[in-house]
């Protein structure tokens, strides 16, 4: 198991959490525009943070925080915000 944060590894988490951010702005749930507004701020501040963390060298910082963006992905989805079905992106039902 890789238990180091390689470039690739860096670079495939930024992939899969860019394409869910742009997946669930597309598949907002009728009458939960409200939540998917916070989650979708939420994961793009995380995302955002990422790319400083990652401009600076600091890739385990850059890392946690693409993996929370993801999990508010996650949460938003399971919770019905949005209605998405990719099991390669997302934790869905």
């Amino acid at each position: 198991m890789e238990d180091k944060i390689t470039r690739e590894k860096l670079d495939r988490y930024f992939d899969l959490t860019g394409r869910g951010l742009a997946e669930v702005r597309k598949h907002i749930v009728k009458g939960k525009e409200t939540e998917a507004c916070e989650i979708v701020e939420m994961v793009s501040n995380y995302f955002s943070d990422a790319r400083h963390f990652e401009a600076k060298g600091e890739w385990v910082l850059a890392f946690a925080a693409l993996n929370y963006a993801h999990g508010w992905l996650d949460s938003g989805v399971r919770l019905g915000v949005f209605d998405v079905t990719d099991r390669d992106l997302f934790t869905v039902k």
